[in-house]
Order: C-alpha cells, then structure tokens, then sequence
C-alpha cells in the first residue's frame, strides 16, 4: 500500500511539475509579450488539473504555484510603484450555461439561502483603481499584479469621464473604486485612423490601444507626440465596476453602491440587471450574446456578482479570485481565412512551437493573422494543409484558433506540414525533452539564438531584473546575429561585460517574438530598428571617425537607449537577490520561490552548497524547486554565467545577512516567533504582512500547525483560523497584529 501511495505521488509530481512549466510558459506569453498561445478552455483545464493534483496530493503546492497567484503583472521603472490599499483580485471562468449553474449552486448552498444576483458586461479593456481621500482623487493605479500597480495618475486626470473631485457629499476618508479604462468602438477606429495617418502604430484591438495610451509619458516627447497622446487619452473612457477598501460603507448592495457612486459623479454602466435566481442571470446572458453589436463597447463576456456584499465577506475568496463572482465567456466568433504557411518558432525554454500564418481577417473585433498550432500532433489531427482555406475562431473572444480546414475549398494546390528536424534557427537536431513527449525542444540552450534571446528578454522583465531599457527588440538587437556583424552576446553570461563599443552601432531585424519571422514595413520590407544609435548632423569641429560611422553628410552616434541600458546594467548588479535568482531563469524559481530562498539563505553559494532537504523545507520552495534548483547548478556554462556575473560585480549575497536559516535568528521583537498572516488584513498586503513579520525578526510562515505562535487573521482567512481555533494558537485580528509587530507579545 504505501509502495501504491509513493507510485501515485511520484507520478502526480511528474505531471504537476509539466503543468506548472507549460502554465508558466502561457503566462509569460500573455502577460511579457501579450501573446495567447492556447485557448481559455484549455488554459483554464489545466490550472483545474492542478489543483486536483494539489488537493490530492498537497505536498506538490507551494507559494509560487500557478493555482496561488494572479498571474499579472507587477510595477515597473517607467511608473512608481502604488501599493493597492485591498488586492485586486481576477475572476475565474464559465463558458457554459451549465457550468455557471453549477456555480450557482454551490454558492447558494454555501449561503445557505437564495441570492440575488448583479449581472453586468465584461468589458474588454484595462482595469484601474482609483482612490479617493474625502472625495479628491489621490492616485489611479493598474492592477499590476494585484498587490502592487503602476502610478498613471497623471494619465487618468486626462480622461474626462473620471471625476478629480466627487460630487454630493458623505465621502468617506478613503475608498478604492475600481473599473474598466476602454475605447469605445468608434473612438477606437478613429484612433487607428489618426495614427494611419501620422504613420503611427495601429493597434490590434481596444485594450492593447487603451493599455497603450494609458501606460505613455510626457517626457522627452515632441510637441506633436504630445497632441497625439492628449488626443488618444481623451478617447478613453472608463465604467466603474466595483469597490476595494472601504470601511463601512453605507450601502448592503453591489447595485446600491452603484447607485451612490453615480450620485458622486462616478461613470457607472447602464448594462446591468439584479434579478434573483440563477434563471435570470441565464436569461440575461443569452440576451447579450446576441446583442453584442448594440453594445459601445467592445466585451468578452459577462460578470454575474451576489448582489449582497454581506455575502461577499461571508463567502470568501481563493489566493487568486472572489468566491461570489463569475466570469462567462461567450462561444467565439469564427471566420474563414487563408493559411498561408506553417512555420516553427522556438522559445525561451527551447520550445519549438509551429503557428499558423494567414491571411489577415478581423473576428471577434481585433485583426488576426496568426494562430499557435502547438505542436506537430495537433497540426495533423486539425488535418489542415498550407494552402487550405481555415475556419478561425476566437477563443474565448481573446485567442486566435484554427478550428480545421473547408476541405470543399481545395483546388490540389495545399502541400502537407512537414515537421522540421533541425531547430529552425541553430540548427540543433530537435527532439523530446523525454520519452513520450509529444513536443519538441532544440537541445541548444547555451548558443540557440532563439532561446538566449527569449533569456535576455526575461532578465530585463519586470519580475526578474527589470530592467527598463532591455526590451524585446533590445534583447533581440543583442543576441540576433545579422550578416556580417556577429551579435554582441552568445550567451547571457557576459550581459554585465557590456561596453559601449559593443553595442553601438547595432542594427537588428526586429522580428515577431513568437514565430522569429522579420516583421515587414508596407513596402513588404524587413522591418529594421537601432535601438543603440542614432543620427546626427556632422558638425564642425574635430570627430574620430573611430568612434562612429559614417552615412553621408551625418555620423552615428551612441543613442539614449545605449546609454541608460549599460547604466541600468550597472544598477542591476546590485538588486537584492531574489531579483538576481529569478533572473538566473532557474526552472520553477518565480518571484515567491526566489524571495524564500534568499530570506532563508542570504547567498547564492548558500544555496548552491545546500542539500535537498534543506532547500525543501523553506517555506514557499518545496520538492520540485529543490529539484530545480540542484540540477540548474550541475550545467556547466549555468555556472560559467555565475562565474562571469560574479567577476563583473554582480552581488549574489545580501548584505549583513547571517546565513541559512537567519530568518529565525535575526534580532527583533519577534524573534524565534513563527507567525502566520492570512484573510485580508487591514493595511497589509500578504506579502507586506509577511515582510513585515520577517523584518521584526520572526518567521512568516504558510501554514498553520503546532508550531505556531501567532495567526493574525482577516476577513478571507478560512481553513487557517479554523486550524488556529482548533489548535488553540492566539489569534490577532490586524490591529493586534501591529502591536505584535511594534512591540512583541509583550505588546498585547
């Protein structure tokens, strides 16, 4: 038997750690490049797939699991950080009328009674939060990752719609309003129109154009690239869509907060309907998937909430979405489309991927002209030809799907997909990662320029390094050989030898990220782009010719870019080392693992020198990190990476750390104290509240058990605080919780 349970787990384990890897890989798609590999249907089976692996087997959880997080994005450099008062929270999905009963169900039999529910359109666009103090405005904020957005104030004053001041009165001190910024359907094609027209960018869609416009600054900009900014900003709109921290609000509905906040002057959607059972949110479900077309707005769905907010408090809410809420996604629009070629990309992890390309066509309201089709199984069991006339779907009204092909259309001019045996951009001889892998990888990680570009891109990326000016067409510019000059990088191991003579000039074809095809001008040029150099007028006086090329009358010179990206560089050897081992793009080794490790270990030779064990039990890493990370340090060009980071001045320890284990040894009021923080506390995020445990000495621990001293608990908590009650721990609620953390438990 127990030979039976170790089987069942090791097997578990090994399909866990696949669905976490490919999550991960959709993930840093969507949110790095916003690129959508695979249909919601399918990313959604997998992270429920997970979960059942979790629930059966919860060894296999940890911190950084794609089923514990948000999955977005956090602040960058370009914008200072806002911390959101309450998390911003995502919403899982329905695509069917069935399932969304069922979702119905249960939330009625957790409430014990009927409910009544606000039904609402999903707008497709860019969520904000804004807040006001007494009624004025004081910042707006995207999502972010859900704990920490990015400071677009200054962007959002811009859009008419938005009030800086409330109206009427009663204004509380503070309240979070949360919505949707959007272009409405005609502002959105008179964009396109305009940056047409000014030889612009044309945008794909409604919410990159609206994060697009949001996400721009003022500075360095011309006159002209001023107006065109104010112009698209003043397009946007935005529709309030619900409420974070506000304490008591006067109002025991979602619709009567709506109410108050349209009497504030606040831009509320007149789209909405309460009704009262599960029938009804059905009815006005169907009603709206066929009559999308009447709406301004472009939306992907529907959003049915309980109506009560005691509801809300009492029914909870999951690491990553509310229990009270649900997402419907409507079936996609489909298309007929030419596919014109087959082609094979190969990503950061060595993924080799064929996409459709075809011809252009709009569906669901964006203009598509690629489609993943995952991987040479799935090409064959689509049974499409290049050549074939495709239908083409909308998953989920956001990805792109080649449903099949119109066999009747055929005139015996389609060929046959061949799968290429040699990675299309090395040369490496494809194969599976391992046996019984349907997926090919090229075996070159260390010199793929494919795959050292897509590592490059991620070292700079927000979650990793980030570093503002190393982008993807800097990371390609970088890495991208391009006759006859060779790339200043073979490897990511000299990126911090990088000098100025190395990376000026350098001229990349800028080609898409995910099929490494060049992307083509209107005149059907390679498109090219200088991101280290500029031109100049030659001007009078001495000039090395050394120094710079000549074109003409004018003289290359080192760019902006150039040189903030060698400074950002010299910043980045000093970022605290979690930053450092996420950058490392150790397998499975995300933001909360990477935090954990460094807390626990304070230096990479720390963590390096540690034994399975001891690396599997800090809280937040677990068996298939420990695994990771041990076998990331048995390559040997992994460690000629740290070799080379390390002579260049790259810090891979935190200063004035003790060693393993000092989390529990630090000085501090709380120390040798294990405290638990969980539910939504007052003035804490969780990882705020867990900062703030390990800052005053103790340990901020995950999970509720003998060995706990303290759980501060907020609304949300759920099976910790039952544990806690269970096991007689003191619980604190946040104001507790500030006095245990100012003063220890003397304090209380």
């Amino acid at each position: 038997m127990a030979n039976d349970i170790a089987d069942d787990l090791t097997q578990a384990g090994a399909e866990a750690k696949d669905l976490t890897t490919r999550v991960l890989e959709l993930r840093d798609a969507y949110y790095e490049r916003d690129t959508v590999l695979v249909s919601d249907e399918e990313y959604d089976a997998m992270i429920r797939r997970l979960a059942e692996l979790e629930r059966l087997f919860p060894e296999l959880q940890s911190q950084d699991s794609p089923t514990q997080t948000v999955g977005g994005r956090a602040q960058t450099t370009l914008f200072a950080p806002v911390e959101h008062a309450e998390r911003m929270l995502s919403l899982d999905n329905v695509f069917s009328i069935e399932e969304f009963e069922a979702w119905a169900a249960r939330v009625e039999r957790d409430a014990g009674r009927r409910v009544d529910y606000l039904c609402e359109l999903k707008i497709d666009g860019l969520a904000i939060n804004l807040r006001y103090e007494n009624g004025v405005l004081t910042s707006a904020a995207t999502r972010g990752d859900g704990v920490v957005g990015e400071d677009v104030t200054e962007n959002v004053r811009a859009i008419a719609s938005i009030p800086t001041r409330l109206a009427g009165s009663g204004h509380p001190p503070l309240v979070e309003v949360r919505g949707e910024v959007f272009f409405p359907v005609a502002a959105f094609a008179e964009l396109n129109a305009a940056q047409a027209e000014l030889g612009e960018r044309i945008f794909a869609n409604p919410r990159n154009a609206a994060s697009g416009s949001l996400r721009q600054k003022a500075e360095g900009k011309t006159e002209a690239q001023l107006a065109l900014m104010r112009s698209r900003l003043s397009r946007l709109r935005m529709l309030v869509h619900g409420i974070g921290a506000w304490a008591n609000p006067p109002v025991d509905s979602q619709s009567k907060t709506y109410e108050l906040l349209a009497e504030w002057g606040l831009p509320t959607s007149t789209h909405y309907r309460v009704v009262d059972s599960a029938t009804g949110a059905s009815e006005f479900i169907r009603y709206y998937g066929e009559h999308r077309d009447s709406v301004e707005h472009e939306i992907d769905g529907i959003v049915i909430k309980v109506d009560e907010l005691a509801l809300h408090d009492e029914l909870g809410a999951t690491s990553r979405a509310p229990r009270w809420a649900i997402a419907f996604k409507y079936p996609p629009e489909q298309v007929n489309t030419k596919l014109l070629d087959i082609v094979v990309s190969v990503g950061r992890t060595g993924r080799a991927t064929p996409f459709a390309v075809m011809e252009k066509v709009r569906v669901a309201g964006s203009e598509v002209r690629q489609a993943t089709l995952h991987n040479q199984d799935v090409v064959k069991a689509k049974g499409v030809l290049i050549g074939d006339t495709v239908v083409l779907r909308k998953a989920g009204d956001v990805i792109p799907e080649v449903l099949g092909p119109v066999i009747e259309l055929r005139d015996g001019t389609e060929r046959e997909f061949v799968m290429p045996e040699l990675c299309p951009v090395c040369g490496a001889r494809l194969a599976p990662a391992k046996e019984g892998d349907v997926d090919l990888r090229c075996p070159n990680a260390e010199f793929c320029p494919a795959q050292v570009w897509g590592r490059v891109e991620h070292i700079g990326s927000r979650g990793a390094l980030d570093v503002e000016a190393l982008g993807e067409v800097a990371a390609a510019a970088l890495t991208q050989p391009l006759e006859p000059a060779d790339p200043p990088l073979h490897t990511e191991a000299a990126l911090f030898d990088l000098r100025m003579p190395d990376i000026f000039p350098v001229t990349v074809v800028v080609r898409d990220a995910e099929t490494g095809l060049p992307r083509l001008t209107d005149t059907g040029e390679p498109k090219t782009d200088t991101p280290f150099r500029r031109k100049r007028q030659k001007k009078d006086g001495p000039f090395d010719p050394g120094a710079a090329e000549f074109t003409g009358d004018a003289e290359y010179v080192p760019s902006k870019n150039a040189e903030e990206l060698l400074a950002n560089l010299e910043a980045a050897k000093t970022k605290p080392l979690w930053r450092i081992l996420v950058a490392l793009n150790i397998r499975h080794v995300g933001p909360v693992a990477a935090r954990a490790l460094a807390n626990h270990f304070g230096s990479l030779d720390a963590i390096r020198s540690a034994r399975r064990e001891e690396l599997a039990e800090v809280d937040g890493v677990g068996g298939i990190i420990a695994d990771a990370v041990l076998d990331w340090f048995t390559v040997e060009w992994h460690l000629e990476i740290v070799e080379r980071w390390g002579a260049a001045g790259v810090q891979f320890a935190t200063p004035g750390h003790p060693g393993p284990g000092s989390e529990e040894s630090v000085g501090g009021v709380l120390s040798g104290l294990t405290v638990v923080a969980t539910g939504t506390l007052e003035g804490f995020t969780r990882e705020g509240a867990q900062e703030a445990i390990i800052a005053a000495g103790g340990k901020a621990a995950s999970s509720v058990s003998k060995n706990t001293d303290f759980v501060a608990a907020g609304p949300g908590a759920g099976s910790k605080l039952a544990k806690a009650e269970q096991l007689g721990i003191p619980i604190l609620d946040a104001d507790g919780f500030r006095l245990l953390l100012e003063g220890g438990p003397a304090a209380l």
